[in-house]
């Protein structure tokens, strides 16, 4: 489905890397040498929180990464040879248990039907692109989304969590007896779930 889709795209919208930046010259170092296989390599990475997420080219050190610091990269990649259109998007869905199946005993110990999360994509044009695996797709949680903002590539770490959180704040006030730090540590749960 994700080549499908990235076909179409990238039939309109692809572009040759030149070495006209830091993240540029890694992409090419590794013999990718335009944005669809820069796209197609990043989805292949496993999924896995980085050890410093502040450092734009940790996806290389760790050969892994998240939904953040995989797409911050090729918003990064993108500004570095001038395609502003690759615009890096922020949404807080509701995660539950058909989005991921593996987080169910942590929503059902906390009687919760869903936790709002922070999930980071492309936008293109019109196009919504996700790129966290190879079978990542917007409209697996374009029906959860909550709301969306469009973000910086490096906003993924104190100003991706400021919107999350604030979002989470009123979430609480409006539904759960629970506070934010209650409903953090269940997040990290959640999240610790996804990656075993």
């Amino acid at each position: 489905m994700l080549y499908i889709i990235v076909s179409k795209l990238y039939a309109k919208m692809n572009f040759e890397i030149k070495y006209n930046g830091k993240v540029s010259k890694e992409f090419l170092n590794l013999g990718i040498n335009d944005f669809k296989s820069a796209c197609k390599f990043v989805s292949r990475l496993p999924y896995k929180r980085n050890k410093n997420k502040k450092d734009i080219l940790c996806i290389f050190r760790d050969r892994a990464g998240t939904c953040s610091t995989k797409h911050s990269i090729l918003r990064k990649l993108a500004l570095e040879n001038n395609q502003l259109e690759v615009k890096l998007i922020l949404g807080i869905f509701k995660m539950d248990k058909e989005y991921a199946p593996k987080i169910e005993n942590t929503l059902n110990e906390n009687e919760l039907d869903y936790i709002p999360e922070a999930h980071n994509y492309l936008r293109i044009g019109n196009e919504y692109l996700d790129f966290t695996r190879p079978n990542s797709n917007y409209s697996d949680f374009q029906n959860k989304l909550l709301e969306e903002h469009e973000i910086e590539f490096d906003q993924i770490n104190e100003e991706k969590i400021r919107i999350h959180q604030t979002f989470l704040k009123e979430w609480i006030e409006n539904n759960l007896v629970l506070d934010l730090e209650s409903i953090w540590k269940i997040r990290e749960k959640c999240i610790s779930d996804l990656q075993n």
